[in-house]
């Protein structure tokens, strides 16, 4: 048996079923795609319309989309930041795929560095997700720039305890307009994969089976992607 999850608040007498009756949640913790939906500044904007319609005298219903390759939940490859880096397409299965952790920093938290990180046991996992005060806005149609985002140190501390995955709940792991890009650098050169624009507001924090897969888009930097956590 199985409970699909896609948001929602689930209190301590439902985790405790879940958790005692062996059943296996899915937690859907992408964001859905659609036009004119929230885009980081500069980058594509979403265009989705009908090419063809039933209604209008077509065979069938098509649809023509028009977005960025970091667009709504999607990775980001090495080769975002990196001419030479590993494209999206060759990104390997079993760093996409695997256990993770998932912790929640608080909504007071505003730059994740690694003295919030050390709050958390982080040894040992490989796949690490990062829930900020972000999941309470990842959905709203209108782009935030005052994002709570992964600090250079902070993503140096996990380089250190040899995560190859992390995921963070906005449109940029990275602090608006940085500057200097240290934190998405310090991840890609080491070949970390990131994941961003995660909805991690319906999981509690713990252990979870972790399944992003990006299209398969061959040659390029990053790619949408669909995100499940399974516990």
């Amino acid at each position: 048996m199985a409970v699909w999850i896609e948001s929602g608040w689930f209190g301590p007498r439902w985790q405790w079923f879940v958790r005692f009756s062996g059943v296996a949640t899915y937690y859907d913790i992408s964001v859905p795609v659609s036009d004119g939906g929230a885009v980081y500044p500069g980058n594509p904007e979403i265009r989705i319309t009908p090419q063809q319609e039933i209604s209008k005298g077509g065979s069938s219903n098509v649809s023509l989309l028009s977005f960025g390759s970091h667009t709504g939940t999607h990775v980001d490859a090495p080769k975002h930041m990196f001419d030479d880096g590993e494209s999206v397409d060759k990104l390997p299965l079993d760093v996409l795929m695997g256990p993770a952790v998932l912790i929640d920093v608080g909504n007071q938290v505003t730059s994740v560095g690694e003295k919030e990180l050390r709050l958390h046991e982080l040894k040992g996992h490989k796949r690490i997700l990062v829930k900020t005060r972000n999941s309470s806005f990842i959905r709203d149609p209108q782009f935030r720039k005052d994002y709570t985002y992964l600090a250079p140190d902070g993503a140096a501390y996990l380089l250190s305890l040899g995560v190859r995955l992390v995921g963070v709940d906005y449109f940029s792991i990275e602090q608006y307009h940085s500057g200097h890009h240290l934190t998405h650098n310090t991840l890609l050169k080491a070949g970390v994969v990131i994941v961003e624009g995660l909805d991690l507001s319906p999981p509690p924090p713990g252990p979870y089976e972790l399944r992003v897969l990006p299209l398969r888009l061959a040659g390029l930097d990053g790619a949408p992607a669909r995100a499940v956590l399974v516990g």
